[in-house]
C-alpha cells in the first residue's frame, strides 16, 4: 500500500476528575490524532498520547507536533509498504520521540488490519476475547477522598487499583486503602519520585507489610542499579515503566534483575510492534507484563485493549472504560468495562468508529498534507490547570 494523505488533529478533552501524580496535576488532556489514507481511500487512525508537559518524559504535545510535521510526515507520505512493521522502517533513523512514532505506528496497524478485514488484536496475535482492567488513581487532597475514589472503582468491579505515591504520600494512604480493602489487588506507582538512599529503601521496604502486587518505578529513569538494589532488599516485586523505552533497556533490566514485572506502554515504546516484541522478550524471561496507559482517548485505548489480548499480559492492564476519564470519548461505541472486564473488539482494525464531529468540536489545531505542505501556525490556548508540583 502507499500512503497518499496524512492528517493530524490536536484535540483537548476535559477529565471527569482531576488527576495528580508526584510531579504534576491536570484537569484535561491534549492528544494528537493521526489519520493515514492510502491510494484506495482506506483510513487508519493512531494516537500520539504524549503529555502536555515534560514531567513523565521529555516529550510533550508540542514536541510531538513538531516532530510529526517536520520529520514523520515527510517520511510516511508516499511510502510504500506491505506490513505495518515495514512502514516503521521509514522513520528508523529518527532517534527518540517514541510517543510521536507510536501514533503513526498505530495508524499503520489500524489501516493494515482494516484492509485485511481482521481485528487489530488478531493481527497482533492476540487470543483473548476479553481482558482484565485496572484503574490508576492520582494523589487526592485527603485520605478520605482517596478512599471514596477507591470504593467507587471497586464497586464498578475493577480487578486492580493503582495508587500514585510520592515522598509525602506513601505509607498512610496505602495503609488506609489496605485496611478498607484487605483482598484488593493493589499496587503503587511513584513515577521516579524517590532517591535510592538507605532511608528511602527502608521506607519502601515497609510496604512489604501491605501485600502489594508491585512497586512501580520508584527511582530515576536510568537508575537500573538502584532498582536492582531495592529488589534485593524487598519482597514486593519492583515494576519498571519509564526506564524501559526499547528492547535494550529490557535486556538490561533482565540482566541486572532490576525488576520482576514490566509495564508495557505502547506510547513509551514507540508503537505496537516494539510493544509486542517487549511482550515476547519478557515472556521468554518469565517476567509478567501488563499494559500501562497514558489516559488515552478511545483510539489509543482500543490499541491498548488489542495488545492486552496477547497471552503474556497476565496482570490487569490500564484499559478501564472511557467513562473513567471522559464524559464523552472520540470513538463510538466508547470503550466499556463491565465488572472489570473489557471485551476485545472483533471488527476490523481497532473495532471502533471515530467521531469526527466531536474531534472538530474539541479541536485545537489541524494539519493536512492535502493542503499546505507546512502547517499554518495556530495559537494554542494555555493550560493553566496543569501545574508543576515540584
Amino acid at each position: 500500500m502507499r500512503i497518499t494523505r496524512i492528517r493530524l488533529y490536536e484535540v483537548r478533552l476535559p477529565l471527569v476528575h482531576r488527576f495528580r501524580t508526584s510531579s504534576h496535576s491536570k484537569a484535561s488532556l491534549d492528544h494528537i490524532l493521526v489519520e493515514l489514507t492510502d491510494e484506495a481511500g482506506a483510513v487508519g487512525w493512531g494516537e500520539i498520547a504524549s503529555p502536555a508537559g515534560p514531567f513523565y518524559c521529555s516529550e510533550t504535545t508540542g514536541t510531538a507536533w513538531a516532530v510529526a510535521v517536520d520529520f514523520l510526515v515527510p517520511r510516511v507520505l508516499g511510502a510504500v509498504w506491505d506490513r505495518p512493521e515495514d512502514a516503521e522502517q521509514s522513520w528508523a533513523a529518527i532517534r527518540g520521540h517514541e510517543f510521536a512514532k507510536a501514533g503513526f505506528a498505530g495508524a499503520g496497524w489500524d489501516l493494515w488490519s482494516r484492509q485485511q478485514g481482521v481485528a487489530l488484536a488478531a493481527a497482533l496475535g492476540g487470543t483473548r476475547a476479553r481482558v482484565r482492567a485496572g484503574v490508576s488513581l492520582g494523589i487526592e487532597p485527603t485520605i478520605d477522598d482517596l478512599l471514596t475514589q477507591v470504593a467507587r472503582q471497586v464497586a464498578h468491579g475493577y480487578h486492580r487499583v493503582k495508587l500514585k505515591i510520592g515522598p509525602d504520600w506513601l505509607l498512610e494512604p496505602v495503609r488506609a486503602v489496605r485496611t478498607a480493602h484487605p483482598d484488593l489487588d493493589l499496587h503503587v506507582d511513584a513515577n521516579a519520585a524517590f532517591r535510592p538512599d538507605e532511608e528511602t529503601i527502608g521506607r519502601l521496604a515497609a510496604l512489604d507489610a501491605y501485600g502489594l502486587t508491585m512497586i512501580e518505578q520508584p527511582f530515576g529513569v536510568r537508575d537500573f542499579l538502584g532498582h536492582a538494589r531495592l529488589q534485593e532488599r524487598i519482597a514486593t516485586p519492583v515494576c519498571l515503566d519509564e526506564s524501559v523505552t526499547d528492547l535494550d533497556d529490557l535486556r538490561t533490566m533482565i540482566a541486572l534483575r532490576a525488576g520482576r514485572v514490566l509495564n508495557i506502554k505502547v506510547s513509551r515504546m514507540g508503537g505496537l510492534t516494539r510493544a509486542r516484541q517487549a511482550h515476547d522478550l519478557a515472556a521468554a524471561a518469565g517476567i509478567p507484563v501488563w499494559c500501562g496507559g497514558m489516559h488515552e482517548f478511545g483510539i489509543g485505548r482500543a490499541a491498548n485493549v488489542a495488545l492486552s489480548s496477547l497471552a503474556g499480559f497476565s496482570l490487569p492492564s490500564d484499559v478501564s472504560g472511557s467513562d473513567k476519564y471522559y464524559a464523552r470519548d472520540i470513538v463510538t461505541p466508547p470503550v466499556v468495562a463491565r465488572d472489570g472486564w473489557v471485551e476485545v473488539p472483533t471488527g476490523p482494525g481497532i473495532g471502533h468508529d471515530v467521531d469526527r464531529q466531536w474531534i472538530q468540536t474539541n479541536l485545537l489545531r489541524a494539519y493536512d498534507t492535502a493542503g499546505s505542505p507546512r502547517p499554518t501556525p495556530t495559537p494554542i490556548p494555555r493550560r493553566p490547570e496543569e501545574r508543576d508540583l515540584r
